[in-house]
């Protein structure tokens, strides 16, 4: 009788605590999707020796995504900024580019190639493909 009194003491004491803690925040998504998993690596925006975003390529809802963020770093470093991101088929076809002014994440609108080899592709710049002069990178390759 002891053992079930010391544990209806602590679970009395542990609830109230669980129910303080703030829950978690969700990863943002996709318009129009609202579950997706990352698929290969995230890919580093170097532009002039900084960091300016990571890329990452994402799938769900029968699409494939492409998602940047400019990290704080930039962000407050930096009054302006163009930023695009993209999916880039095998050949080098880019498809569903996005791009935004002074914006913090950019999510695609979904390109239907989860039957083809990809990757997320973004750049500085103003698109709707990188031109001479902007800084791209792609993530890995994935089939």
């Amino acid at each position: 009788m002891r053992v079930f009194a010391k544990i209806a003491a602590v679970t009395a004491l542990a609830v109230p605590m669980l129910i303080a803690v703030p829950g978690i925040a969700s990863a943002t998504t996709p318009g129009g999707c609202s579950s997706v998993t990352q698929i290969g690596s995230t890919a580093y925006l170097n532009v002039g020796g900084q960091t300016m975003a990571s890329v990452k390529q994402y799938k769900g809802c029968g699409k494939n995504y492409s998602y940047l963020y400019v990290w704080e770093g930039y962000r407050s470093s930096h009054s302006s900024w163009d930023v695009c991101t993209a999916i880039v088929t095998t050949g080098g076809h880019v498809q569903d580019p996005q791009c935004d002014h002074n914006s913090v994440e950019i999510w695609s609108s979904g390109a239907n190639t989860l039957s083809e080899c990809t990757q997320a592709l973004g750049w500085n710049g103003t698109g709707p493909i990188p031109y001479s002069g902007e800084i791209a990178v792609k993530t890995d390759v994935r089939c």
